[in-house]
Order: C-alpha cells, then structure tokens, then sequence
C-alpha cells in the first residue's frame, strides 16, 4: 500500500466555463394596462361589451354598480386592444411623432394619435369644425377583418333594423372608419339572415285557372249569377218605420247587376226575390253566395239559422234545376277593382267599391267574441 501511487487531486474548474450563456427568443408586443375576455366566446357587440365591464370590475361587482362611465372606460380598452393587434408598427411611429411608412396601409388617411383616448384617428380636415363631435371629425381606425370589427358592424345592422349596406356603412363612419368598410358590410349582410329575409323577393304564385263561372260566354246574362244581400234600412211607412233589405244578383260573366228588395232575412223572402228575378231575367245555371255575415254570422243564433236556411235553399231550388254554391266569405262585387290594375310595382292599388264604402279594399273584419263576464255587449249585439 506504500507504493501505491498518490491520487491527484481534480483541478478545480470555473463553472462559467461549462454554462452556456442563455438568450432569450420571444417577440415583444405591446400590451394594454388592463386584460379583457377573448372576443370570440361571444355572439354580439353588446354582450362582449358587458362581458368586458365586468371582467375589469371583477366577478364579485353586481351588475347595478356598473355605471356609464365604466361601460365607456371598457369600450375604449377593447378598442385599445384592436389597434395594438391590427397596427403595431403604426403604433410605434405614431407614438414617437414619426409619420407612417408609406408602405402603410393608414398612409393615404393622415392619422393621428390621440394622447387622450391612446387611439389611432383619421387626420381628416374638419379638425376646426366646432359644431361636430370628435369622433365625427377624427373618426376611429378599425381593421375590417378584426372579430370585433365584424360585432360592431354587426351591432349597427341590428340597431338600424338591416338596411342596405350605404345605410349601415354612413352610420357606421360617423365614430369609426373602418378599411374596406362598405366591403365588410356587404360581406356581413350576405350572410346575415335577417338581412336576407328583406332583400328577398317572393316567389310569383303561378296564376290560377278560372272558374268556368266567369268562362261561360257563349251563355246569356246570368247564367252564373253571384247573390248577396246589404242593409238594413229604415224605411218609414205611415208613421212606423220597417227594416228593409236589398238583395244584388250579379252575372258572373258579364257583370250586370240586377237589385231587388227583401222585406225580411229569411227563405221565403229570399225565393220570392229569386222568382221576381227570373220573370225578369231568366232562370239562372247556378247560384252562388259568399258567406257573409248577411247570411252566416259569428254567434250561435246565427250559424244555426244559416245551416238550417241553406237545406232548405238547395231542396227549393233542385227542384227547378238551379245549382246553388255557398263560397268561402269574401267579397264578391265591393272588392272587384273600378278600373284597370296596373303590374308596375310603382303604381298605386286600384280602387274598389269598399275603399269609398270603408277606406280600406277589403271589407271582412276579424269576428268579435264577446267573454261571458260582458253581458253589456251581448245585449247591444242582440239588440243590433
């Protein structure tokens, strides 16, 4: 074991020697003072708005404390966060009192920055106008394709009820401007589905044959003919006063009309007028009625009396050969248009008989029902 050599001893090394110097590799981005949601976890400008109010203010804070100020503070700080994402290098020049390169793509818009609101605005040359609001004069720089562009656009579409494009895109450029702004919006409203509905047009129905009633002109007048009743009157006779009715029978073909009186509203009355009719001009192929409410009304009493008055009807006429047809209720002679119906989409709707009768072109109204606890308006309906 003596003879055993010595052991050395290692040299002591520097640790600086074996360490390599680290180097930081990153891309340094200028940051906002305060942090907000990530835009596309939601659907409108409002909610995003919202949202952003009250990351700022904390979860805890109750939506009642929040107030205009705050909502205006977190707008500012959104769109903040836009233009450090969109322009960083416009930023930066601005910032330190230098123009744009040229190769910007804010050059041909002389902006300016704003120390105020810490924004990027058009220069623009109405800055001596006193009477405009600054973001009138000095609108806001906002990149088209930024997701909170898109909501912003879409918040205007919304609130203006979907318009055309020029309309949303002048409201839109009285606080922002927006580059290639008319594009965004025109590209919003193409898929937008409200804004489709209203651009839409409706489809032309195909036009519908005839009713062989109004084809029948080989036949003489009235051989179609259209019945309907109108009234009362009072009719003052010695010194009472009587309801009287008139009945209209219309060809169908050639639209003449032929008028009678109806001293009651019930069957006989009806066959007497029917028979005068035909003494005069001749017994008709058919008879049709629409269901009015001088013939079918809206209450018991008269749905009754309507079903049991049209058996009778078709028996009393069956035996002379006449077809008789109740229509669906609708207008058979007011609602026919006086004179000749235009197809120009600019030209004013043709007047008919119920627009000097009513003020309106179709006369039908929706039914009156009358709840039990009204009493008051059964009798005047009874009484009437």
């Amino acid at each position: 074991m003596d003879q055993w050599p010595q052991r050395v001893a290692p040299a002591a090394i520097d640790p600086e020697e074996e360490l390599k110097r680290s180097a930081f590799c990153g891309l340094t981005v200028p940051a906002t003072k305060q942090t907000i949601p990530e835009v596309s976890q939601y659907k409108t400008f409002a909610e995003y708005l919202e949202a952003s109010v009250q990351h700022l203010h904390g979860a805890a804070a109750h939506p009642n404390d929040i107030s205009a100020r705050d909502s205006q503070e977190a707008e500012l700080i959104i769109l903040q966060q836009v233009q450090h994402e969109c322009f960083p290098a416009e930023l930066t020049h601005l910032r330190a009192s230098k123009p744009v390169p040229s190769s910007s793509r804010l050059a041909a818009l002389a902006p300016e920055f704003d120390n105020t609101s810490q924004l990027i605005r058009v220069g623009g040359r109405l800055r001596r106008s006193g009477d405009l609001e600054e973001d009138a004069i000095h609108p806001i720089v906002l990149d088209s394709h930024h997701p909170v562009t898109k909501l912003i656009i879409q918040d205007f579409d919304e609130k203006i009820h979907h318009p055309g494009a020029e309309r949303v895109f002048a409201e839109v450029r009285r606080r922002y401007w927006v580059l290639r702004g008319r594009e965004a919006i025109r590209h919003h409203q193409r898929h937008c589905t409200e804004c489709r509905k209203w651009r839409g047009r409706p489809d032309i129905p195909k036009i519908a044959d005839l009713p062989p009633a109004r084809l029948r002109l080989m036949r003489p007048a009235f051989y179609s003919t259209g019945v309907d009743c109108f009234g009362p009157y009072q009719v003052k006779i010695s010194r009472r006063t009587e309801k009287r009715w008139g009945i209209i029978f219309k060809c169908m073909t050639t639209r003449a009309v032929h008028v009678d009186l109806l001293t009651s509203i019930d069957t006989d009355a009806f066959l007497m007028a029917l028979r005068r009719f035909i003494f005069r001009r001749g017994k008709p192929f058919e008879l049709l009625s629409d269901q009015d409410t001088n013939f079918k009304g809206g209450e018991r009493e008269l749905q009754d009396a309507f079903s049991t008055l049209q058996p009778q009807l078709r028996a009393q006429l069956a035996s002379q050969q006449i077809s008789f047809t109740f229509n669906p209720p609708e207008g058979i002679l007011n609602s026919k248009p006086l004179g000749y119906t235009s197809s120009d989409v600019a030209d004013l709707d043709p007047v008919t008989p119920n627009s000097l009768l009513m003020g309106r072109a179709n006369a039908s109204l929706p039914q009156v029902l009358y709840p039990e606890s009204e009493m008051l308006g059964r009798r005047r309906w009874r009484h009437s």
